[in-house]
């Protein structure tokens, strides 16, 4: 059958209001048009991520009740270390409350000097950390210890409308003219996504990961994996990639890690769970320095700022995702959104992602200019026609300013449409497509958006914007 039905049965659900139009739009206006800023309670279809908002078990919440809350050595924390040792196979995992805690604590190792009392300094100025693309939280962890981001991602990521299986691939000859620019002592990491989420949620193939590896090792720089989205990739690489088709998505998950010296992982992606995360690795001595940096500022390092319930929870959905049942929906579904928004006229980054759908604003919205933010305009017009939040992935959150102080545009000028994990069926989703048809046949009435007030980092959050 070609009919792709949700692998699950709902046992338990949560109810949802709706409002009017000239609710939603008083709503925005007070939300200063930030969808962060918008009271949950007041949204119909949630999709500005898919972080910590899936569905968890059964088995999940039967777990959490099995939670050890022992601050030392829980047995939950060893249900968690097997579960990860199982997929990532690496000699250290560090739990953490979320992906960023993880970010935060290896870049600040990585990007400070230690004294001879054992004080981290700021040392990363002069620093540079390649990767296809740094998600923004990364992306701000390095930046904030004084280090430069940068994203070497294949060309055809860049376009929304070129087809490749594996758009989100990091350029191999980019990478090697990287490192004979900056000088492998100036690299302490280098990092890949997968999925690539600033790029689509487009996956990265096995053959590159290996390749990365390699150049890598030839330079002596360590290479690093954000996991977040692992299971998914694999699940790409099964259906694309030629000698995997035959493998178990378990099987295909090892090797990808075995190509990595760590890895750091959102466990609120494809661990199904509502929080945390860890930081892995096979050096000793870097173990060691994370894990003085985790209980200093997270916890212990049996529970690194997670109740057992919690370590509980990310351990089941460990062994959940793996499914390869689950994943064939996941991967179908979405691309049933995809293809309806195509067939529709709606442009997006093709072919359609893993975990959502990424809408093309400047393809969408040709009149309105980078520096009228595309993209935050359509979440805008998004949540006012339909009550639908999503998150702009653009200029807003990846722009920057020139020393005028003009704003250097982002690559690709994106609307993000995260789908959230066993949480919504089909008929959310035909809701969605016709809100979005809706949009289009008086899309040229709708207004860019102007930044009245922003933070230094992660701007994308705390903004206050006005229409321009």
């Amino acid at each position: 059958m070609k009919t792709i039905i949700e692998p699950f049965r709902i046992k338990s659900i949560e109810t949802v209001r709706t409002t009017t139009v000239e609710q939603r739009e008083e709503i925005l206006k007070n939300a200063y048009y930030n969808p962060f800023l918008i009271p949950a309670e007041d949204v119909l279809i949630d999709l500005l991520t898919d972080s910590g908002t899936s569905a968890m078990s059964a088995k999940q919440w039967a777990a959490i009740m099995d939670g050890d809350e022992s601050y030392a050595g829980s047995k939950s924390y060893f249900r968690f270390k097997n579960a990860t040792e199982n997929i990532f196979g690496f000699k250290h995992i560090i739990p953490v409350h979320q992906g960023r805690a993880a970010e935060r604590i290896l870049f600040q190792f990585l990007l400070s000097s230690i004294d001879e009392e054992g004080r981290f300094n700021n040392a990363g100025k002069g620093k540079t950390i390649p990767s296809n693309n740094h998600f923004d939280t990364t992306r701000a962890n390095i930046e904030f210890n004084g280090a430069e981001a940068v994203d070497l991602v294949i060309e055809e990521g860049k376009h929304p409308e070129v087809i490749h299986p594996f758009k989100g691939n990091m350029d191999l000859k980019k990478l090697e003219a990287f490192i004979k620019k900056y000088g492998k002592e100036n690299i302490p990491v280098c990092m890949i996504t997968i999925t690539n989420n600033t790029g689509g949620g487009q996956p990265v193939s096995m053959e590159n990961i290996r390749e990365v590896s390699k150049i890598c090792r030839k330079n002596g720089i360590p290479f690093f994996i954000d996991a977040c989205r692992f299971a998914e990739n694999a699940y790409f690489i099964k259906i694309r990639e030629k000698g995997y088709e035959n493998k178990e998505i378990l099987d295909i998950c090892r090797e990808m890690f075995s190509y990595a010296d760590g890895c750091t992982m959102s466990a609120k992606k494809d661990a199904f769970a509502n929080i945390g995360g860890f930081v892995a690795m096979n050096s000793e001595d870097w173990y060691l320095n994370c894990k003085n940096l985790l209980i200093i500022t997270e916890g212990y390092e049996t529970y690194g700022g997670l109740a057992g319930r919690d370590m509980e929870a990310i351990a089941q959905g460990l062994e959940e995702i793996v499914d390869e049942g689950y994943l064939h929906y996941r991967i179908h579904s979405t691309k049933y959104l995809g293809d309806k928004l195509t067939e529709n006229g709606i442009p997006i980054i093709q072919p359609p992602g893993g975990h959502a759908i990424y809408v093309d604003a400047k393809g969408f919205l040709p009149n309105i200019p980078a520096d009228k933010y595309p993209g935050q305009a359509l979440t805008a017009e998004l949540y006012r026609i339909g009550g639908v939040r999503a998150v702009e992935i653009g200029s807003v959150m990846f722009g920057k300013y020139d020393e005028k102080g003009k704003l250097i545009p982002a690559d690709m000028e994106l609307v993000r449409l995260a789908i959230p994990r066993r949480v919504y069926t089909q008929s959310h989703i035909d809701y969605l497509i016709e809100v979005f048809c809706e949009i289009k046949e008086n899309k040229d009435k709708i207004h860019g958006i102007k930044i009245i007030e922003e933070p230094k980092f992660l701007r994308h959050f705390t903004a206050k914007f006005g229409l321009a």
